[in-house]
């Protein structure tokens, strides 16, 4: 379960390309922020992708992914020339590729280390589907198939590209767009599978006198209904038309922080497959593992990551492409990576213990640090600047969150709130993280 959305520059407050992206994925899988220069191959040389082996390229371009843990692909990433992906499951009528495809997660990593614009990335997409199909168990506790859909993003354009199977239809968005866990592409579209209406109409959900639907054809409609898809699309959609001219950073990081109305304030108390900020807790349903804003201008971008899960509770750091930042991790480095995801994931296991006498001091502090990194961001205009910018903010939320830790685990836990079910859940993902919370 996911979100992802795009303001283009005729409806953002500087006239900056903004995209934003939460992950959500099972509550112990560590979400690794990973970067990866560019590399030359010899001719000939394979690429191991998560399930399959194809040829790999000449050359692959510079990429940032946030990606799990045991994927060889990622959740959403950019690139050198500010390409920028973010993939979705959703759940289609077209049967399910157990084996020997491409996950939506490969697909996405293969674009960005190998096209330079929206324009490319679509077309490549495309090609790979048609070539390797998309299949591939992703999930992490247990076997889960779904297909996928993408927002591609440049500094100029963007595309929303959604998948059934081998088929698919794409938008290029003129001004804003969210995506979650459902098709929304309707009657309109740009580009599409030259079988994807004889296709539909083959199969029986496309009646004759009615007007071609790709959402309404392909959706599954059970796992969609229960995804909460719907209702997070929405909210997100919302959001950006409030906020459509003024459209920023900060929005963007109050829209993956946000909450169904009927949860705010209680989001450590209940889950909530509904909420863009994701809480998990129940039968069925993820947790937000990772949480990702670009902002694109013409001649640079500006990139703030969590780096943990749980974005309302979670510290936005500021990154730029330069030599000896301290924030992302090689991809030899994945242990290292995974361990400083679960650094941080311990304050949110505190709080959901019950652990939240100084909840709001915290927040404010963070909110504080937050403003004035994006204060200083905004007047830096050399990259030495911006480095010693990452260096500060690392340094100042690993004290934060250091502070908050000994704190919490000090503190009287207050009342245990929520169901049993929901306790007994995080009771039984820190068994299994094998984390020590008093």
């Amino acid at each position: 379960m996911c979100d992802t959305m795009v303001a283009l520059p005729s409806v953002t407050r500087d006239n900056t390309m903004m995209f934003a992206k939460n992950s959500d994925r099972q509550a112990n899988e560590p979400h690794l922020i990973i970067r990866i220069p560019r590399r030359s191959y010899a001719p000939g040389s394979r690429l191991d992708c998560t399930y399959i082996s194809m040829e790999q390229a000449e050359e692959t371009f510079e990429v940032l992914l946030l990606k799990p843990s045991w994927i060889w692909g990622a959740e959403m990433g950019a690139n050198e020339f500010g390409l920028n992906i973010g993939n979705e499951a959703v759940f289609t009528r077209v049967p399910y590729q157990k084996e020997g495809g491409l996950i939506g997660m490969d697909m996405l990593r293969l674009a960005l280390e190998r096209c330079q614009t929206a324009d490319e990335a679509l077309d490549y997409m495309i090609e790979l589907l048609q070539r390797f199909g998309q299949g591939g168990n992703c999930g992490y506790e247990q076997p889960f198939f779904y297909h996928n859909s993408f927002l591609i993003a440049d500094r100029k354009k963007a595309w929303k590209l959604e998948t059934a199977g081998v088929y698919w239809a794409a938008v290029e968005i003129k001004d804003m767009d969210s995506i979650s866990n459902c098709l929304s592409i309707g009657e309109d579209f740009d580009r599409s599978h030259p079988g994807l209406i004889d296709y539909a109409r083959k199969q029986g959900w496309l009646k004759r006198g009615q007007n071609f639907d790709f959402a309404r054809c392909y959706t599954e409609p059970i796992y969609t209904f229960f995804s909460g898809s719907r209702s997070r699309r929405l909210m997100g959609l919302e959001l950006l038309q409030k906020n459509r001219g003024a459209i920023d950073t900060d929005t963007m990081k109050s829209i993956l922080r946000s909450h169904q109305a009927d949860i705010q304030g209680r989001q450590f108390e209940t889950s909530s497959v509904k909420s863009i900020c994701m809480h998990a807790g129940f039968l069925y349903g993820d947790h937000t593992t990772g949480s990702y804003v670009a902002s694109m201008g013409p001649e640079r971008s500006t990139y703030w990551i969590t780096g943990a899960s749980t974005p309302c509770l979670s510290v936005f750091k500021p990154f730029f492409f330069l030599e000896s930042e301290p924030l992302s991790f090689l991809e030899q480095e994945s242990t290292q990576a995974a361990w400083y995801w679960w650094e941080r994931e311990y304050l949110h296991r505190l709080v959901v213990s019950g652990r939240r006498k100084n909840l709001q001091a915290y927040l404010q502090e963070r909110d504080d640090l937050e403003q004035k990194w994006l204060d200083i961001e905004v007047q830096a205009s050399s990259d030495e600047e911006r480095l010693q910018l990452m260096i500060r903010a690392c340094q100042e939320e690993a004290a934060l969150l250091n502070k908050y830790v000994k704190l919490a685990r000090d503190a009287q836990p207050g009342r245990k709130k929520g169901n049993w079910y929901f306790r007994r859940y995080w009771q039984q993902q820190n068994k299994k993280a094998k984390l020590n919370i008093p």
